[in-house]
This record gives C-alpha cells, structure tokens and sequence, in this order.
C-alpha cells in the first residue's frame, strides 16, 4: 500500500503532543482511579474511580459518557455489574468528576484516515501516538460510537477489582478463606451458597484493604448480563418526566437569551441601535455574543421578539457573502479535476490491457444540518468570589465536558479550575453538541449579568441557518472493464473524491489548533471488496461553510459513493447485485455472514410486485459490519414508499441486544430522512432552510417496517452501534429504486422527478 503525505497523516498527532506521549511514559494514569476520586459520600465507599457501593446495598456506577439517548449509561453499567456480579436492580448510575481516568482513547484513534484493517508502519505509529495522546491529553468526549469500545476493558476491569476487594473484605469480616468464597446476585456466599454478606454490609470493612493487580476477567462462556436486555437506567426518569435536559434547568433569578447569529457564515455584529428608547419592561440587556447578538430578558419569547422586532443590527459580513450552491458546486467539478489530493491510496496491479471499456459514475451528497429534537441551549453562571476572582458554572447537553470547560474558561478570562460542568440528558446529539458555539454564548451573556444565570436557547431557525454541518461531497468512480473475452471482467476501479474535512475545521474552531489539509477519516476507508486494483485521490476543499461531525461522519456519504457504484458494476458486468458482492468478499467470512443474513430474512431473489424492488448496500464502520436491503415500491406518478428495510449488524461481542437493535433502527430512520430529504442550500452567503417545511424528517406514518438481525460471528473485536445504522440505507434505497425502475439516481436527496 502506497501513501503520500505522510506528515499530513500522522502530523497533528506527532505536533500536537509529541513532548505530552513523553510524558505518558514517565507517569501514565492509572485508569482505575483512586478509591476516593467518585464522589464518595457518607455511608458509601470507593472500590475504584468508577465503582462504589452504599449501605443501602446500591452499586453506584460512573458513566463519563454523555446519555442522548443511545442507552450508553445502560451498557456501560452492564460491563462493571457483569464482572462484580452485582444484580442488576441494585444498580445505579452517576455522573464522575472531571478526571483524565474518565478519558475517551478510541475517539482519537478513529478519526485516523485508515480503514480497520489497514496495517503497516504507518498506521500502526498513528494508532499507537493517537493512544498515548489520548492518555495525556485526558479529553473526556462522546462520539464515534466509541463509549463501549473504548470502556470495554476499564470498565470491565474494575468490575473484576470491585469483586476483589468485596470478597476479601467478606473474607476478613467472617473469617472464612477467599478461596470459599463467590459473588454472585449481589452478595458474598459461601461455594455451597450460603450467603455471608450482602455488598452493602461491607461498606465498613473496605477502607485499609491495599489495591491488587486486576484478576482475571470473565470468559464470554461465563457472561450472565452482558448479552442480555435488563431495563435501561435512562427510561423512569424520560417517562415519569423527572429526567433533566438542557432546556429543563431552572435555577433561582434565571433569566433567558435568545439569539440571533450573522446571516453569513464567519460574519458578526459590529454594532446595534434600538428602535425605541431604552429597554422595555422584561429586557434586561442586549449584548453582542460570539458570532451574533443577543437579548436577555424574563421569558425567552418576550426576548426573541424584541430581538427581531426592536433592534437594528449593523453586521460584519464573512469572508465569502455571496456564496451560493451552483457556484460552489461549480468549484468542486473543478476541483475534481485539477485537485491536488491530500491523500492518495492504491492497491493491487494498476496496470491496464490495451483494449478496455472505462466506465465512470460521478455522485453527489449535499451539506446536511444535525437536527436534534432538542432545541441548541446552554445555561450559565459567573459568580463573584472574594479579591475579585469570578466562577463560571455551566449546566448543558454536551458531548465532551473538557471541550466546553475550555471554552468557557477562556471565555470568561478564568482558569479550567474556576469552571464546573454539569451534562444534562441530551436529547439528540449527533455530533452537533461537541460544538462549543452555545458556551461561548451563553457565558457572554452570563458576563453581563453577573450572579445571575443566563439560558442561551435557539430558535430552530438558528439551529438550522447556524449548524456546523455534514461536508456535502462529489466523487467519481472509474472502473475498467475488459471487455474482449466471453464475459466482461473487472480490471481495476479508482476514485477521486471532494470534501471538506470536519477532522481539520473542528480542532482549529475549537482549540485554536493549526489545519493539517488531511481528510476526514472516515471518509476515506478503504472499501472491503477485492478490487483488482484500487486507488483513492482525496481532495480536501477549502470554504468558509463550517462543518463537523455528523451522525456516522464521512460514511455517511461515502457509503452512497462506495454502495451505489459497486452495484453499477454488478449490472454492467451482468451479475446479481448479492453475487457479485460474494464474488469480491470470498476471503472476509465476516462480511459474507452479514451479507448472507440479510439477504436471506430479506427474501433476496423472490417475486416482487411490479413497480417494486430491493436494493442491497454493505458498510464496515466504527468496527461493526452492517449490510441493509431496503424494499421500495414506485408508484405511477413517481411517488416513492419505503416499505421494508432489512438490517444485519456484527457488532462483535453484543452488550444489550435491545439496545442494538434499537440505534439500527435510529440509524435507519436518521439516515433515510437525509436520504429523502436532507438538503441544505445557500444563496447570498446564507443558508435557505430554516424549519422542518423545508428541511424535512421520515415520519412516523411513512417509516418502513424494519427488521434488525444480529449476526455473531464469534468476532472478538468490539464496535459500535450508534452510527453504523446510518450509512447503507441511502445507497440501499437507490438501489432499490433502480431495480424498481431502472433509473439509476447519483445525487442525494433521492428525487424521481
């Protein structure tokens, strides 16, 4: 395998934190923590930095991972009462402190531009740089469908340590030898079961007990809960409505923002007049925040419209004012031809015979707004402390706590110190809430009205118009084809492909870190099929449109590439779709299992009614293997329906299956409103949609039956669940529409007019 650019792989790696991975060498963090470091309080005690037990025989479980829905707080609970063999009723979960311990590792190494099986020197100093900086740097963040892959064996570990100390406690208090005792349901018991102490009962016999190296952990053959499907943790509160989100803090004096953001992107205001003298009653302020302007009133809606009513704005405009989407398409056809790629990859014998029919295929994916149901909020509070010193306390739904401290910190002129964090439920996130726009905000406005909280909160129009969106993208797929003999034969495929990189803009808008002109990673994983040949050239484009992380990130959109083009070439080489796939998966019995499940619980092969078809689409992402066939029905006046979407996922060893199937479905029904609908234009610098009208969402009465299958394949390897739903539905669907009516659409959103 052949790489160019090598520095721009691994470059932000290396210069980011080569002197901090020194570091990690001459003191790495333990990541069990100290046995005082969760929160301990009286009448509990510390088994580790993320498992303590109280009197009541509660077994209170740290989960550093934001909860937004994917049940992470269930499975990653699931993975220390498996190995404490607590039961599952007596389980809790918390929030921890803020604490490198509680650090996401994986989330770094996954942004790497590397398929999962890639090997070599390269890859492996990346991976193994990522990993250490991921120690040093302590960054506790939720995304990538990273939390259980990265807190499969910390957590799991402590579990095992929390066991330890249980039994020799229990051992200590009754005198009876560890070896003739066992934990299980919650309790120490004799091996004959008779039971010795409950874990509650020995929340006074742990305190002198000296730390052990971890015992061995469980064997999958030994596994009571994970694998299985007890109640989420996360489900009373959201149905008897005691869960608390972003836009359900209410603190005493609080008062609200709303907010109104430049209309060009890069733009903010420079100034402001009131059309009527001084404030009326019920607005407090109206102050210029980071990017926009905003009025602090009583009521958020007696501040938004006084904000659009009674002040005048005299803004700066962004760097590019009159971008509009046919120039910028404009750009990336050129682009594509005479770009310099950031990255090019090749594998296989590139040669080519003298006579061979080349066929190409060019598609397109448009820019794409996150969306959640939850409105964007922020609420915050600077507090005046003695000799002048000030707090900033902030209550949100984020994806990484550390993120938001630093913004705020810097913000208000304070040390991380003088910065408290609490994270909300969130309800969706999607990669929108690792942005730190909202704190910036929110901690302006607290500067102007000091001891006193601020809420910051969105309108959906400024969620829409103010999004840091998916990258829209263009590629175009070569393949040659030998067309000499009795049957055409595949000689080689290649593409060039065009995207900003949300791995670039987001540290650079974030954390003030240099661009590295590398492309998003995600995006440019190599596909799994034996190619005879293949080659990438990754183009990274330049643009004032800010993007970021979205739901599944760069597969989103190269799984339509990828998934749409292989079965143009199953149809020009006259093979069935499923065949072919088989064809250049022979050596991966992983992905022929997937492939083989969905296809059969989807009756791939047998009659369907006219007007009708199936469409086959497979992706590797976050470590999981997901393989979808998607039914369409095509009316007479091109009105599409989705009726039955098929899904097989090999997620490695599964957790909560309930869970699984769950985000399959999510996934599905989030990247099948993108596929349908999803579409964000620009005209004059400034984004046309603004609302659910113009920028809609499968509903439910248009949602296809779906039917997910989890597939073991006795893999060991963990992956993730909470994006790999989303990319094989868009290239399934179109290619259910083209055996429907053999009309072959290239270009996101599927429109049959």
């Amino acid at each position: 395998m052949k790489f160019t650019r090598r520095k721009a792989i691994v470059g932000g790696i290396v210069g980011g934190g080569f002197l901090g991975v020194g570091f990690w060498f001459a003191r790495e963090r333990d990541r069990l923590g100290s046995r005082t470091l969760f929160n301990v309080k009286t009448g509990e005690a510390g088994l580790n930095g993320w498992i303590k037990i109280s009197r009541d025989n509660s077994v209170i479980v740290a989960v550093p991972r934001a909860e937004m829905g994917q049940g992470v707080q269930t499975a990653l609970a699931m993975l220390a009462a498996e190995e404490m063999d607590a039961r599952w009723d007596q389980v809790r979960v918390e929030d921890p402190p803020e604490d490198g311990v509680y650090r996401n590792v994986d989330i770094l190494i996954d942004g790497l531009p590397f398929s999962p099986e890639e090997t070599g020197t390269v890859v492996d100093v990346a991976h193994w740089m990522a990993g250490k900086l991921g120690g040093v740097l302590g960054v506790n963040a939720t995304g990538g469908s990273t939390s259980v892959r990265d807190a499969w064996l910390p957590m799991r570990t402590a579990g095992a340590v929390a066991r330890d100390l249980l039994l020799r406690a229990a051992s200590r208090k009754a005198a009876i030898p560890v070896a003739d005792l066992i934990a299980i349901d919650g309790e120490i018991r004799r091996r004959d079961g008779t039971r010795v102490a409950t874990f509650g009962e020995l929340v006074d016999s742990l305190h002198d007990l000296t730390a052990r190296p971890p015992p061995p952990l469980k064997k999958p053959s030994e596994f009571k809960l994970i694998g299985t499907s007890p109640p989420r943790t996360d489900v009373p509160a959201k149905v008897t409505g005691s869960a608390t989100f972003g836009v359900d803090v209410r603190l005493p004096h609080l008062l609200y923002a709303a907010v109104r953001n430049a209309p060009t992107f890069g733009g903010a205001a420079k100034g402001f007049t009131l059309k009527q003298a001084g404030l009326p009653e019920g607005i407090e302020q109206v102050v210029i925040v980071p990017g926009g302007i905003a009025a602090i009133g009583k009521s958020w809606w007696r501040a938004n419209k006084f904000l659009a009513e009674e002040v005048e704005v005299q803004w700066q405009d962004g760097p590019e004012p009159r971008l509009d989407s046919a120039a910028l398409w404009k750009q990336y056809e050129q682009l594509l031809e005479t770009g310099q790629p950031a990255l090019t990859r090749s594998f296989g014998d590139e040669a080519r015979p003298e006579k061979v029919h080349t066929f190409t295929a060019t598609y397109r994916a448009p820019y794409l707004a996150h969306t959640p149901m939850e409105p964007m909020n922020c609420t915050a509070h600077v507090r005046k402390h003695e000799l002048g010193r000030q707090g900033v306390e902030v209550w949100m739904p984020n994806q990484s706590p550390t993120l938001m401290r630093l913004a705020a910190a810097k913000t208000a002129g304070v040390s991380q110190s003088e910065v408290t964090v609490h994270t909300t439920f969130l309800g969706g996130g999607f990669g929108r809430r690792a942005e730190v726009d909202l704190v910036r905000q929110a901690v302006t406005c607290a500067l102007a009205a000091p001891d006193r909280p601020v809420q910051v909160l969105w309108s959906r129009e400024e969620d829409i118009r103010h999004d840091v969106y998916r990258p829209m993208a263009l590629a175009r797929w070569r393949a040659d084809i030998d067309a000499e003999g009795a049957a055409p034969k595949l000689m080689g495929v290649a593409k060039r492909q065009v995207a900003q990189s949300p791995t670039d803009q987001f540290p650079a808008r974030t954390i003030g870190l240099p661009a590295q002109g590398k492309p998003e990673g995600n995006a440019v994983e190599n596909p799994p099929y034996a190619f005879p040949s293949y080659r990438l050239e990754a183009i990274v484009a330049d643009g004032s449109v800010p993007v970021g992380f979205w739901r599944s990130v760069g597969h989103s959109h190269t799984a339509f590439f990828d998934e749409s083009f292989v079965d143009e070439l199953a149809h020009a080489l006259a093979k069935d779709p499923l065949a072919f796939r088989r064809e250049l998966l022979v050596a991966k019995p992983r992905y022929l299992k997937v492939l083989d499940t969905v296809a059969r619980e989807a009756g791939w092969g047998t009659p369907l009614p006219a007007g009708s078809g199936r469409g086959l689409a497979l992706r590797a992402s976050f470590g999981s293997i997901v393989a979808q066939v998607a039914e369409v029905s095509v009316a007479g006046d091109k009105t599409l329906q989705v009726k039955r979407v098929t899904c097989a996922v090999d997620c490695g060893p599964v957790v909560n299956p309930a869970i699984v199937r769950a985000q399959m479905e999510s996934g599905i029904i989030y990247g099948l409103s993108a596929a349908l609908y999803g579409e964000i234009t620009l005209a004059n610098g400034a984004v046309e949609q603004g609302n659910f009208p113009d920028y809609d969402a499968v509903r439910l009465a248009d949602a296809p039956v779906m039917a997910v299958h989890l597939v073991d394949s006795g893999a060991s390897i963990v992956g993730g669940v909470g994006e790999p739903g989303t990319p094989p539905i868009a290239p399934a669907v179109a290619n259910a529409i083209f055996a429907a009516t053999g009309k072959r659409l290239r270009n996101l959103p599927l429109r049959l007019d």
